[in-house]
């Protein structure tokens, strides 16, 4: 389905009926809503966390915080990098994103080396369902850093579902897994409905990441 416009409250019906947006294009203003046969999400009781990463999140060689660039991290998410020539974030989605962080919707985990953003990721919250969207890196693991970190954040307030839209290599050595949309829209439904708190987790340094995953699995 191509849409030239939508609403944010639009957007949001989307993502509860288990449709996301894309683009073409960077340029291409045009906007497509996408219902894959088979969605990848990450289990958040079975995320897996290797012992070499683990010892990078808790040397807290990024300074790892959230919502305090979150255009930024969209921006970086739509930027031309070697290796990837187009980006599916046009300018009408990057706006929609916008608001709805400007709402509480939308929300970033960010990794720093002193002033410059190095790595980060962004997606939607609602209730207990966190949508995935897009992730950088400029620094080696900043991005799987990121992911660490919200993923201790989920799991510490209370969500259910961590969805990945579609999977990748890079997605699979944390424990993605592929289901059909029907299985997708069965934990869908209960996420949605559940009470959920981003900013449970007061502290950002690896230890209490770490710790969160621990005591949560």
């Amino acid at each position: 389905m191509s849409l030239l416009s939508f609403s944010a409250d639009d957007l949001i019906a989307c993502y509860r009926q288990g449709v996301f947006p894309m683009a073409d294009a960077r340029e291409d203003n045009r906007v497509f809503l996408i219902d894959p046969e088979r969605r990848g999400v990450i289990p958040l009781d079975r995320f897996h966390l290797s012992s070499r990463l683990a010892r990078t999140v808790r040397s807290n060689r990024f300074e790892v915080k959230v919502d305090r660039a979150f255009d930024a991290v969209v921006e970086a998410c739509a930027a031309v990098r070697p290796g990837r020539t187009e980006t599916w974030i046009n300018r009408p989605i990057q706006a929609l994103y916008g608001e709805l962080h400007r709402r509480g919707e939308a929300h970033s985990v960010e990794c720093w080396q002193g002033d410059e953003l190095v790595g980060g990721l962004y997606g939607v919250s609602i209730g207990g369902a966190f949508f995935g969207e897009s992730m950088f890196s400029t620094v080696r693991e900043a991005s799987k850093v990121a992911l660490v970190h919200l993923v201790a954040r989920l799991k510490a307030g209370g969500y259910r579902l961590l969805d990945a839209q579609f999977i990748t290599d890079h997605l699979l050595q944390f424990g993605a897994e592929e289901i059909s949309r029907m299985a997708y829209r069965r934990r869908l439904g209960p996420a949605l409905d559940a009470p959920a708190d981003f900013y449970c987790l007061a502290a950002a340094d690896g230890g209490a990441a770490l710790q969160a995953i621990t005591q949560a699995s």
